[in-house]
């Protein structure tokens, strides 16, 4: 048990010293020739212009939300899948397989509430005032 401690300690070990040696390697080869438009911050080649302070639109944040929740969801049900053939072999398909779609649910639900709450919708109406008072009136 030690033995296999300790190729993990040497493995790491090794693994760091790797990345301070190509560092530095590279400090000494790479060319140095600085100017102002390299000391630029840039994102994807373009040009940085006008100020970093400004508000996104919150559909993009949603959107992005709803995206991660279903990126995780593969990637919990990925390890399920590989080995539910296992699972059958065992006696365990119909418990792994109500888990999963148990699972499933729960995520459409969410999804049907995000969809019936019009948050999917890309161009969304503004609710106001007058609309508030219409839907008060008896």
């Amino acid at each position: 048990m030690g033995f296999d401690f300790a190729n993990v300690l040497v493995f790491a070990v090794v693994s760091v010293l790797f990345v301070f040696a190509m560092v530095g390697l590279g400090a000494l080869v790479r060319p140095r020739f600085p100017s102002k438009p390299k000391s630029q911050i840039y994102e994807c080649g373009e040009v940085p212009i006008g100020t970093a302070w400004f508000n996104f639109n919150p559909r993009f944040y949603i959107v992005a939300l709803v995206f991660v929740i279903f990126e995780v969801e593969i990637a919990l049900m990925l390890p399920v899948v590989l080995v539910f053939k296992s699972f059958v072999a065992r006696g365990f398909g119909a418990l792994a397989f109500l888990e999963v779609l148990a699972f499933l649910l729960i995520l459409a639900v969410g999804l049907a509430w995000v969809w019936a709450k019009g948050d999917l919708d890309w161009i969304k109406r503004l609710v106001t005032t007058a609309d508030r008072d219409a839907s008060r009136a008896p």
